[in-house]
């Protein structure tokens, strides 16, 4: 409540006029006050809602990791069995699958345009390079048995591929490009090794949501150099590094004693700085230095949390946007600043197996011709 700062000094009479020293002294209250107000911090909410919703008509089945490519106005949807699929963001429409993906089951797409390269990381553990200028795919190359995603280190010049777990752990292959022979492999144990992201100064970090902890690489030795707990963030699953100030972004799923979280960890001694309650089924996270922002898609809580930086080590929730059940992978438009995430209908059908460790009634089964590619500004 505001309180009325007059006193009665400087009340006059009613019907009388007010003295000049006592104008003055209202005047500068006046100003005084006013000041107090701007100096407040506002209220930050950006709107960011969907603008668009375009339907890739055919079958829909599962799918995954989303990637862009700003050069050449392309997204890149890991779309499984249905193939890595190439979406003209600009016409909206879908333009070509990358030859051989359908087959191999894409789960998306590594992009590396310094060498006019794509990579699609596929579930039968082989990976297609193809051309981001031409689309023009390789032979497949078969790296194991079965792998999720992989990612681009670019002080190394090489990629780390997240592959199917073993008995006591992950054996992530190294690629050296641009011709992604094998440079060697780092053990990590982790049988879940989720998101990772490069600091572009030799360190490279992954997240593992069955240890709930974040190791950091050195992706040119070959070696396991830190591995720090993540307190205050269970099942640590998505990632991404803030390279100017020196912290990881976390997307955490939760357990059944902590919340769904947002987490921040300084990248210099793995300490946790912040962290803030998500919605739940969270799968991908994204930052944008010049917003300062941070995005967490959600796909379980069908919500896409929206999070200010204020400074390294200080957060604010902006916004919490109610998106549709299924979206949970997100990549952002660095010219347009523009969100793009994909889902589709599906349900639960019991008969079938569910990935309950995401939730109760996961959809398992999609319906053909609604399969959406969703852009989301402000």
């Amino acid at each position: 409540m505001i309180r009325n700062t007059m006193t009665a000094l400087d009340a006059a009479p009613r019907g009388m006029p007010m003295s000049v020293p006592n104008l003055r002294r209202v005047a500068v209250r006046g100003l005084c006050f006013a000041a107090v107000l701007a100096g407040a911090p506002a209220l930050a909410f950006d709107g960011w809602h969907v603008e668009q919703a375009t339907v890739i008509e055919g079958r829909t089945g599962p799918w995954d990791y989303l990637s862009l490519d700003a050069a050449h106005d392309r997204l890149y949807i890991g779309h499984r069995k249905d193939g890595l699929q190439v979406f003209d963001i600009g016409a909206r429409r879908l333009v070509q699958t990358i030859r051989g993906t359908s087959a191999a089951s894409s789960n998306g797409a590594i992009l590396i345009p310094e060498f006019d390269l794509g990579v699609s990381t596929n579930e039968n553990g082989t990976i297609i390079a193809f051309s981001l200028n031409t689309l023009e795919a390789r032979e497949p190359i078969k790296l194991g048995e079965e792998l999720d995603t992989g990612h681009y280190d670019p002080a190394s010049k090489r990629i780390v591929m997240n592959m199917a777990p073993g008995k006591d752990g992950t054996e992530a292959i190294v690629l050296e490009l641009p011709r992604l022979t094998r440079a060697g492999v780092i053990k990590l144990p982790t049988k879940k090794m989720e998101g990772a992201d490069a600091d572009g100064a030799g360190g490279f970090f992954v997240a593992a949501r069955d240890t709930n902890m974040v190791y950091r690489l050195d992706t040119q030795k070959l070696e396991l150099t830190a591995s720090w707990p993540t307190p205050g963030c269970a099942q640590t699953n998505s990632l991404v590094v803030d390279r100017v100030n020196k912290r990881i972004f976390l997307g955490c799923r939760g357990s059944e004693t902590v919340k769904p979280s947002f987490a921040v960890m300084d990248a210099t001694n793995g300490e946790i700085v912040y962290t803030a309650e998500i919605g739940g089924g969270n799968d991908s996270i994204v930052y944008n230095a010049e917003l300062k922002r941070v995005f967490l898609a959600n796909g379980v809580g069908a919500v896409l949390n929206v999070f200010e930086q204020v400074s390294p080590n200080v957060y604010r929730p902006v916004e919490a946007l109610g998106t549709r059940a299924g979206m949970r992978t997100l990549v952002m438009d660095p010219r347009t600043k523009k969100l793009y995430g994909v889902t589709a209908e599906g349900s639960a059908d019991m008969g079938k197996k569910i990935l309950t460790s995401v939730g109760p009634f996961y959809a398992n089964t999609f319906f053909p011709g609604t399969f959406t590619v969703l852009m989301i500004g402000k």
